[in-house]
Protein backbone atom coordinates (compact mmCIF):
# COMPACT_ATOMS: atom_id res chain seq x y z
CA UNK A 1 0.00 0.00 0.00
CA UNK A 2 1.36 3.44 -0.95
CA UNK A 3 0.08 6.81 0.27
CA UNK A 4 0.91 10.38 -0.68
CA UNK A 5 1.91 12.41 2.37
CA UNK A 6 2.00 16.20 2.11
CA UNK A 7 3.49 17.88 5.18
CA UNK A 8 3.75 21.64 5.73
CA UNK A 9 4.27 22.12 2.01
CA UNK A 10 5.02 25.66 0.87
CA UNK A 11 5.96 26.98 -2.56
CA UNK A 12 6.74 30.60 -3.29
CA UNK A 13 7.32 32.24 -6.66
CA UNK A 14 8.84 35.58 -5.79
CA UNK A 15 6.34 37.43 -3.62
CA UNK A 16 3.51 35.03 -4.46
CA UNK A 17 2.86 32.03 -2.24
CA UNK A 18 1.24 29.39 -4.46
CA UNK A 19 1.10 26.72 -1.76
CA UNK A 20 0.85 27.74 1.88
CA UNK A 21 1.81 25.28 4.67
CA UNK A 22 -0.28 22.53 3.14
CA UNK A 23 -0.72 19.17 4.92
CA UNK A 24 -2.92 16.22 3.92
CA UNK A 25 -2.67 12.52 3.14
CA UNK A 26 -4.00 10.64 0.12
CA UNK A 27 -4.87 7.09 1.13
CA UNK A 28 -4.88 3.98 -1.08
CA UNK A 29 -8.08 2.17 -1.98
CA UNK A 30 -10.14 5.25 -2.74
CA UNK A 31 -10.40 8.04 -5.32
CA UNK A 32 -9.50 11.41 -3.84
CA UNK A 33 -10.89 14.43 -5.66
CA UNK A 34 -8.48 17.37 -5.61
CA UNK A 35 -10.56 20.54 -5.90
CA UNK A 36 -10.10 24.28 -5.80
CA UNK A 37 -10.54 27.43 -7.89
CA UNK A 38 -8.03 28.48 -10.55
CA UNK A 39 -4.83 29.54 -8.81
CA UNK A 40 -5.60 27.51 -5.68
CA UNK A 41 -2.33 25.56 -5.91
CA UNK A 42 -3.54 22.17 -7.16
CA UNK A 43 -1.26 21.88 -10.19
CA UNK A 44 1.68 23.28 -8.22
CA UNK A 45 1.15 20.65 -5.52
CA UNK A 46 1.10 17.89 -8.14
CA UNK A 47 4.29 19.23 -9.73
CA UNK A 48 5.96 19.27 -6.33
CA UNK A 49 4.83 15.68 -5.72
CA UNK A 50 6.49 14.62 -9.00
CA UNK A 51 9.73 16.48 -8.40
CA UNK A 52 9.09 18.93 -11.24
CA UNK A 53 9.52 21.83 -8.83
CA UNK A 54 11.27 22.23 -5.50
CA UNK A 55 9.30 23.24 -2.42
CA UNK A 56 10.24 26.37 -0.54
CA UNK A 57 9.50 24.39 2.62
CA UNK A 58 7.89 21.12 3.63
CA UNK A 59 7.77 17.73 1.90
CA UNK A 60 5.73 15.51 -0.41
CA UNK A 61 6.45 11.81 0.06
CA UNK A 62 5.13 8.96 -2.06
CA UNK A 63 5.38 5.66 -0.25
CA UNK A 64 7.53 7.28 2.40
CA UNK A 65 10.12 8.84 0.08
CA UNK A 66 10.41 11.64 -2.49
CA UNK A 67 9.37 10.74 -6.04
CA UNK A 68 12.93 11.10 -7.37
CA UNK A 69 14.26 8.67 -4.74
CA UNK A 70 12.36 5.72 -6.24
CA UNK A 71 14.57 3.46 -8.36
CA UNK A 72 11.84 3.01 -10.98
CA UNK A 73 9.44 5.93 -10.44
CA UNK A 74 7.17 5.12 -13.40
CA UNK A 75 6.45 1.76 -11.78
CA UNK A 76 5.39 3.49 -8.57
CA UNK A 77 3.71 6.69 -9.80
CA UNK A 78 1.80 7.34 -13.02
CA UNK A 79 0.80 10.92 -13.81
CA UNK A 80 -0.97 13.06 -16.38
CA UNK A 81 -0.35 16.78 -15.99
CA UNK A 82 -0.22 17.99 -19.60
CA UNK A 83 -1.80 16.07 -22.51
CA UNK A 84 0.28 18.19 -24.91
CA UNK A 85 3.55 16.80 -23.54
CA UNK A 86 3.96 14.07 -26.17
CA UNK A 87 6.13 15.04 -29.15
CA UNK A 88 3.83 15.72 -32.10
CA UNK A 89 6.10 14.07 -34.69
CA UNK A 90 6.06 10.70 -32.90
CA UNK A 91 3.38 8.09 -33.28
CA UNK A 92 1.37 7.22 -30.19
CA UNK A 93 3.04 3.82 -30.00
CA UNK A 94 6.55 5.24 -30.36
CA UNK A 95 5.86 7.78 -27.61
CA UNK A 96 4.85 5.04 -25.20
CA UNK A 97 7.63 2.71 -26.38
CA UNK A 98 10.26 5.37 -25.60
CA UNK A 99 8.84 5.68 -22.09
CA UNK A 100 8.80 1.90 -21.67
CA UNK A 101 12.40 1.43 -22.81
CA UNK A 102 13.62 4.30 -20.65
CA UNK A 103 11.99 2.76 -17.57
CA UNK A 104 12.86 -0.88 -18.17
CA UNK A 105 9.29 -1.89 -19.00
CA UNK A 106 8.41 -4.68 -21.45
CA UNK A 107 7.14 -3.60 -24.88
CA UNK A 108 3.95 -5.60 -24.37
CA UNK A 109 2.85 -3.00 -21.80
CA UNK A 110 2.63 -0.47 -24.63
CA UNK A 111 0.05 -2.54 -26.47
CA UNK A 112 -1.80 -3.25 -23.23
CA UNK A 113 -2.30 0.41 -22.32
CA UNK A 114 -3.09 1.45 -25.90
CA UNK A 115 -5.91 -1.07 -25.82
CA UNK A 116 -6.98 -0.03 -22.33
CA UNK A 117 -7.15 3.63 -23.35
CA UNK A 118 -9.13 2.85 -26.51
CA UNK A 119 -6.54 4.18 -28.98
CA UNK A 120 -4.99 0.96 -30.29
CA UNK A 121 -6.56 1.63 -33.70
CA UNK A 122 -4.62 4.91 -34.05
CA UNK A 123 -1.36 3.74 -32.46
CA UNK A 124 0.59 4.32 -35.71
CA UNK A 125 -0.71 7.86 -36.23
CA UNK A 126 1.43 10.87 -35.34
CA UNK A 127 0.42 12.63 -32.16
CA UNK A 128 0.12 16.00 -33.92
CA UNK A 129 -2.93 14.62 -35.78
CA UNK A 130 -4.70 13.76 -32.53
CA UNK A 131 -7.65 15.67 -31.13
CA UNK A 132 -7.50 16.90 -27.52
CA UNK A 133 -9.52 13.89 -26.39
CA UNK A 134 -7.16 11.47 -28.14
CA UNK A 135 -4.13 13.19 -26.62
CA UNK A 136 -5.83 12.91 -23.25
CA UNK A 137 -6.27 9.17 -23.73
CA UNK A 138 -2.61 8.89 -24.73
CA UNK A 139 -1.56 10.76 -21.60
CA UNK A 140 -3.65 8.43 -19.44
CA UNK A 141 -2.13 5.43 -21.23
CA UNK A 142 1.33 6.80 -20.37
CA UNK A 143 0.28 7.20 -16.73
CA UNK A 144 -0.78 3.53 -16.61
CA UNK A 145 2.27 2.21 -18.47
CA UNK A 146 4.25 1.17 -15.39
CA UNK A 147 1.21 -0.43 -13.68
CA UNK A 148 1.81 2.04 -10.81
CA UNK A 149 0.62 1.96 -7.20
CA UNK A 150 -0.12 5.70 -7.34
CA UNK A 151 -1.96 7.60 -10.08
CA UNK A 152 -2.13 11.42 -10.30
CA UNK A 153 -4.34 12.90 -12.99
CA UNK A 154 -4.90 16.60 -13.65
CA UNK A 155 -8.26 17.23 -15.38
CA UNK A 156 -8.38 13.76 -17.00
CA UNK A 157 -11.87 14.26 -18.52
CA UNK A 158 -10.86 17.41 -20.40
CA UNK A 159 -11.64 16.97 -24.10
CA UNK A 160 -13.17 13.51 -23.73
CA UNK A 161 -16.47 12.66 -25.41
CA UNK A 162 -19.34 11.12 -23.38
CA UNK A 163 -18.04 7.59 -23.89
CA UNK A 164 -14.61 8.71 -22.77
CA UNK A 165 -16.00 10.36 -19.65
CA UNK A 166 -17.79 7.14 -18.69
CA UNK A 167 -14.55 5.22 -19.38
CA UNK A 168 -12.37 7.42 -17.18
CA UNK A 169 -14.99 7.30 -14.42
CA UNK A 170 -14.96 3.50 -14.40
CA UNK A 171 -11.17 3.40 -14.72
CA UNK A 172 -10.71 5.53 -11.61
CA UNK A 173 -13.08 3.34 -9.63
CA UNK A 174 -11.32 0.18 -10.81
CA UNK A 175 -7.90 1.54 -9.84
CA UNK A 176 -9.15 2.35 -6.35
CA UNK A 177 -10.80 -1.07 -5.99
CA UNK A 178 -7.43 -2.63 -6.79
CA UNK A 179 -5.99 -0.81 -3.78
CA UNK A 180 -4.13 1.93 -5.63
CA UNK A 181 -3.82 5.53 -4.51
CA UNK A 182 -5.71 7.82 -6.90
CA UNK A 183 -5.59 11.63 -6.82
CA UNK A 184 -7.67 13.46 -9.43
CA UNK A 185 -7.78 17.21 -9.96
CA UNK A 186 -10.93 18.50 -11.64
CA UNK A 187 -13.15 21.53 -12.10
CA UNK A 188 -16.13 19.39 -13.16
CA UNK A 189 -18.05 19.11 -9.91
CA UNK A 190 -20.92 17.01 -11.22
CA UNK A 191 -18.47 14.54 -12.74
CA UNK A 192 -16.28 14.44 -9.62
CA UNK A 193 -19.38 13.55 -7.61
CA UNK A 194 -19.70 10.32 -9.64
CA UNK A 195 -16.26 8.89 -8.81
CA UNK A 196 -14.67 10.56 -5.76
CA UNK A 197 -14.79 8.90 -2.33
CA UNK A 198 -12.82 11.61 -0.55
CA UNK A 199 -12.18 15.30 -1.17
CA UNK A 200 -9.23 17.60 -0.61
CA UNK A 201 -10.17 21.23 -1.33
CA UNK A 202 -7.70 24.10 -1.64
CA UNK A 203 -8.18 27.86 -1.69
CA UNK A 204 -5.35 30.33 -2.27
CA UNK A 205 -2.82 27.60 -1.54
CA UNK A 206 -4.34 26.58 1.78
CA UNK A 207 -6.31 23.53 2.84
CA UNK A 208 -10.03 24.25 3.11
CA UNK A 209 -11.38 20.71 3.49
CA UNK A 210 -10.11 17.14 3.80
CA UNK A 211 -12.95 14.69 4.39
CA UNK A 212 -15.13 12.01 2.79
CA UNK A 213 -17.49 13.15 0.04
CA UNK A 214 -20.74 12.46 2.01
CA UNK A 215 -19.42 14.37 5.02
CA UNK A 216 -18.39 17.31 2.84
CA UNK A 217 -21.86 17.58 1.30
CA UNK A 218 -23.61 17.07 4.65
CA UNK A 219 -21.52 19.84 6.21
CA UNK A 220 -22.92 22.31 3.68
CA UNK A 221 -26.49 21.03 3.58
CA UNK A 222 -29.36 22.49 5.58
CA UNK A 223 -31.13 20.07 7.92
CA UNK A 224 -34.37 19.74 5.97
CA UNK A 225 -36.59 16.97 4.59
CA UNK A 226 -39.42 16.64 2.08
CA UNK A 227 -42.37 14.33 2.60
CA UNK A 228 -45.67 13.43 0.91
CA UNK A 229 -48.45 11.54 2.61
CA UNK A 230 -52.10 10.67 2.14
CA UNK A 231 -53.06 13.23 4.79
CA UNK A 232 -50.71 16.25 4.64
CA UNK A 233 -52.71 18.35 7.13
CA UNK A 234 -52.52 15.61 9.71
CA UNK A 235 -48.79 15.24 9.10
CA UNK A 236 -48.26 18.99 9.43
CA UNK A 237 -50.09 19.05 12.76
CA UNK A 238 -48.10 16.04 13.99
CA UNK A 239 -44.72 17.59 13.09
CA UNK A 240 -45.68 21.06 14.32
CA UNK A 241 -46.47 19.59 17.74
CA UNK A 242 -42.99 18.05 17.68
CA UNK A 243 -41.52 21.55 17.26
CA UNK A 244 -40.75 21.51 13.53
CA UNK A 245 -41.51 24.24 11.00
CA UNK A 246 -43.59 22.70 8.21
CA UNK A 247 -44.37 24.32 4.85
CA UNK A 248 -47.19 22.72 2.89
CA UNK A 249 -47.09 23.10 -0.90
CA UNK A 250 -50.13 23.12 -3.19
CA UNK A 251 -49.38 19.56 -4.35
CA UNK A 252 -49.50 18.30 -0.76
CA UNK A 253 -45.74 17.98 -0.36
CA UNK A 254 -44.42 19.08 3.02
CA UNK A 255 -41.03 20.67 3.60
CA UNK A 256 -39.85 20.18 7.16
CA UNK A 257 -37.08 22.39 8.54
CA UNK A 258 -34.77 21.11 11.25
CA UNK A 259 -35.56 17.42 10.73
CA UNK A 260 -34.17 14.37 8.98
CA UNK A 261 -36.16 11.90 6.92
CA UNK A 262 -35.57 9.05 9.39
CA UNK A 263 -37.10 11.06 12.24
CA UNK A 264 -40.14 12.05 10.18
CA UNK A 265 -40.65 8.47 8.99
CA UNK A 266 -40.55 7.17 12.56
CA UNK A 267 -43.11 9.73 13.76
CA UNK A 268 -45.43 9.04 10.83
CA UNK A 269 -45.20 5.29 11.40
CA UNK A 270 -45.92 5.64 15.11
CA UNK A 271 -49.04 7.67 14.22
CA UNK A 272 -50.16 5.16 11.58
CA UNK A 273 -49.79 7.73 8.80
CA UNK A 274 -48.92 6.32 5.33
CA UNK A 275 -45.90 7.97 3.66
CA UNK A 276 -45.71 8.19 -0.13
CA UNK A 277 -42.40 10.04 -0.45
CA UNK A 278 -39.69 10.87 2.05
CA UNK A 279 -36.26 12.32 1.31
CA UNK A 280 -33.60 14.44 2.96
CA UNK A 281 -32.71 17.67 1.18
CA UNK A 282 -29.10 17.64 0.13
CA UNK A 283 -27.07 20.15 -1.82
CA UNK A 284 -25.04 19.04 -4.81
CA UNK A 285 -21.26 18.82 -4.67
CA UNK A 286 -21.13 21.90 -6.88
CA UNK A 287 -23.27 23.92 -4.47
CA UNK A 288 -21.26 22.78 -1.45
CA UNK A 289 -17.98 23.54 -3.21
CA UNK A 290 -19.09 27.03 -4.28
CA UNK A 291 -20.23 27.80 -0.75
CA UNK A 292 -16.89 26.75 0.71
CA UNK A 293 -14.66 28.47 -1.85
CA UNK A 294 -16.65 31.70 -2.35
CA UNK A 295 -14.07 33.79 -0.48
CA UNK A 296 -11.06 32.02 -1.97
CA UNK A 297 -11.77 32.41 -5.69
CA UNK A 298 -9.00 34.55 -7.11
CA UNK A 299 -10.54 34.89 -10.58
CA UNK A 300 -14.30 35.48 -10.54
CA UNK A 301 -16.37 36.89 -13.40
CA UNK A 302 -19.28 39.27 -12.98
CA UNK A 303 -22.71 38.54 -14.43
CA UNK A 304 -23.96 40.45 -17.43
CA UNK A 305 -26.44 42.28 -15.23
CA UNK A 306 -23.69 43.36 -12.79
CA UNK A 307 -21.47 44.39 -15.70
Amino acid sequence: MTSIDVQNLTKEYGAKRAVDRLSFRVEPGRVTGFLGPNGAGKSTTMRLALGLARPTAGTVLVGGRPYAAHAAPLRRVGALLDPQAAHGARTARDHLLALAVGNGLPARRVDDVLEQAGIAAVARRRVKTFSLGMRQRLGIAAALLGDPDVVLLDEPANGLDPEGIVWIRELLRDLAREGRTVLVSSHLMNETATFADHLVVLGRGRLLADLPMPDFIAAHSTRRAHVRTTDPERLRALLTRAGHTVTLAADGRCTVDGARAAEIGARAAADGLPVLELVDEQVSLEQAYLTLTARDTEFAATSLQEA
